[in-house]
């Protein structure tokens, strides 16, 4: 049965016994609301490891103001029993003021990539996203952590964070989990209405049309984009953020499309703040 573990320092002193036993130990950092795609990192890092930590922590520091902090979806007694059911041995749940009691001064930032995609208009997000991983890493001291690459850039920082600290922690991405019409799962997606629902799948088209003309010889990034871009446009409910083409070793825009290259996309669709990406 799933242990619900309220305190780092419960969790650090579990911790210390899963070590002294030598138990590996694998890590699923969420926000909650679980959805597939946190299910199938769960049912993976159980396979591959003795123990499995699941974080529930709707992190303050990487919500911007005006963002949903206070409305994001909860629901911790659903969770706790999804999270058993797809393997997982205990549930971290702190509170804000656990992880960042008064006084807190400390933040770990990867420069430059934190500026690029999702940062310009989420200056702060990825700041909060590395400092609250490496709180994390530090509490539960995993063998590995598992990473959904709906947001490759989250993925792609965190992995940098870790090469760079040396960290011991191995990062294990995992591909996207998509409903039936190719959207991509989030917990965000029940702020969609019934319309908005219908007009979302047009990212993953065109970001799939985008795939097809690379294995057909395109190397062109604008008329790949152009080509994404009129595809999202088919509904005039999207207000799109950024569409880039990048390199996924620098973060930075490329012209010519390689092996590789990601191409990411963020749209507003309503209430919903949408991203999805594609590494050709």
């Amino acid at each position: 049965m799933i242990q619900r573990i309220p305190t780092p320092e419960k969790m650090k002193e579990i911790v210390s016994a899963l070590k002294c036993e030598r138990r590996s130990i694998g890590l699923v950092p969420t926000m909650g609301y679980f959805h597939e795609g946190h299910l199938s990192l769960m049912r993976r890092s159980s396979a591959e490891n003795d123990a499995t930590i699941v974080s529930l922590f709707v992190n303050p520091t990487q919500f911007g103001a005006n963002e949903d902090l206070e409305k994001y979806p909860r629901d911790l007694d659903r969770d706790t029993k999804l999270a058993e059911e797809a393997g997982a041995d205990y549930l971290f749940t702190p509170t804000n003021e656990m992880m960042y009691p008064e006084g807190y001064k400390t933040y770990v930032k990867v420069v430059d990539w934190s500026g690029f995609l999702c940062g310009v208009s989420r200056p702060i997000h990825f700041r909060g996203v590395t400092t609250v991983c490496c709180k994390l890493f530090n509490i539960c001291m995993p063998d590995r952590a598992y990473f959904g690459l709906k947001d490759a850039q989250q993925y792609l920082i965190i992995d940098k964070m870790v090469r760079d600290l040396n960290m011991n922690v191995e990062i294990i991405p995992m591909q996207t989990v998509r409903e039936a019409d190719g959207l991509a799962m989030s917990s965000r997606n029940v702020y969609l209405t019934d319309e908005e629902r219908k007009a979302a799948p047009l990212i993953q088209k065109g970001l799939t049309k985008a795939l097809k003309m690379y294995e057909n010889g395109e190397t062109d990034a604008k008329k790949v984009k152009a080509a994404i871009s009129d595809t999202i446009a088919e509904s005039q409910l999207f207000k799109l953020d950024y569409l880039e083409a990048v390199s996924k070793e620098t973060l930075c825009p490329v012209e010519g499309i390689l092996p590789g290259t990601l191409i990411a996309v963020a749209a507003y669709l309503g209430k919903a703040r949408l991203i999805d990406n594609i590494i050709l």
